[in-house]
């Protein structure tokens, strides 16, 4: 009988860490943020000063409201971002009104329509 009240004793200590896991997972998710990149202006050039001042973190979402016809977004690494070229595999967004989850350091975005990020088209956001 000692030995039936030892594993009950442990069936719910690990149901409990179970039940403590699945809350934090989920209070996790429901702390994310959504920012909309320019605010008001949506995305478009000189965007660039936007991320100051702003705390974001890996989870957080970005909306990216642009007219389709003339602009996109593409997630891009450092050196896409630094040369305004679209590497091999990139992620390219087209609709407008494009939602992206942030990931854990910079996340680096750019319009690839001819002279654009050039222009200043581009954005960084640093998420922890």
């Amino acid at each position: 009988m000692a030995g039936q009240g030892s594993g009950s004793a442990i069936l719910m200590k690990l149901s409990l860490l179970l039940s403590l896991l699945c809350i934090f997972s989920l209070s996790g998710t429901a702390e994310s943020a959504v920012y909309t990149v320019g605010d008001n202006g949506g995305w478009s050039f000189n965007t660039g000063g936007w991320p100051s001042g702003k705390n974001f973190r890996a989870g957080d979402v970005l909306i990216f409201n642009y007219n389709p016809a003339i602009h996109n977004v593409v997630a891009v690494d450092s050196g896409g971002y630094n040369s305004c070229r679209t590497p091999a595999g990139a992620r390219a967004y087209n609709s407008g009104s494009d939602r992206v989850m942030l990931h854990q350091g910079s996340n680096y975005f750019i319009c690839n329509f001819a002279g654009h990020c050039e222009g200043g088209m581009k954005i960084v956001i640093n998420a922890h």
